[in-house]
């Protein structure tokens, strides 16, 4: 294995809609609900594939007019979602960076709040590059986006780790016959990262 692609969202950044919009319900049932109708993950994937968020935004509270006042307050809160970095995963990060591996990062990520991320945390600096989905139009678990970084990295997929919070995206990368991991922890990255003779 001589490259190891990441995914960035809940494997280094602890992003969650939930630090910025539990403050709103005292019934975690209800904020649930919200969360579920209001701003789902289908929803935030447009943003990430390359829709504006003002466009998304009001779309949104057209579709749902009783929430239209927290939808509203999306990029508002945005960076409270973003609550910091899995340390036990930027440690991992480190390591494979002394070692001299080539590093990248394929993410889904808006094109409006990427660069607050970038901003906030240095080490999304220590990849080699890093392929923004809200640059191209397209998302995990989006094919396009694979033969994008493969391309574009020069990626050889058998010599190639990738992990993945989403099971989704670990199987599209493994249809590319990408050494896919899928993300539940650090300490298990960490042990499987090992068996492959990287740690």
């Amino acid at each position: 294995m001589d490259a190891i692609v990441f995914d960035l969202g809940k494997v280094l950044l602890d992003w969650n809609p939930r630090y910025f919009y539990g403050q709103f319900f005292g019934d975690p049932r209800a904020l649930e609900r919200f969360l579920h109708e209001a701003v789902p993950m289908e929803w935030v994937a447009e943003m990430d594939a390359g829709k504006p968020a003002s466009v998304a935004i009001a779309e949104r509270q057209r579709l749902l007019p009783h929430h239209a006042a927290l939808i509203g307050r999306w990029s508002e809160g945005w960076p409270r979602m973003l609550r910091g970095a899995i340390e036990e995963t930027v440690e991992i990060l480190a390591g494979l960076r002394e070692r001299g591996l080539r590093l990248y990062a394929l993410t889904n990520f808006s094109t409006e709040t990427w660069p607050i991320a970038r901003e906030r945390f240095d080490f999304l600096g220590w990849f080699d590059d890093v392929v923004v989905s809200g640059e191209h139009g397209f998302a995990k678990p989006d094919r396009r986006l694979f033969e994008l970084a493969i391309r574009r990295w020069a990626l050889v997929p058998a010599q190639t780790v990738f992990t993945d919070d989403r099971l989704e995206n670990v199987a599209a990368a493994r249809a590319f016959g990408l050494h896919a991991l899928h993300f539940t922890g650090a300490a298990k990255l960490r042990a499987e990262l090992e068996k492959l003779g990287l740690f």
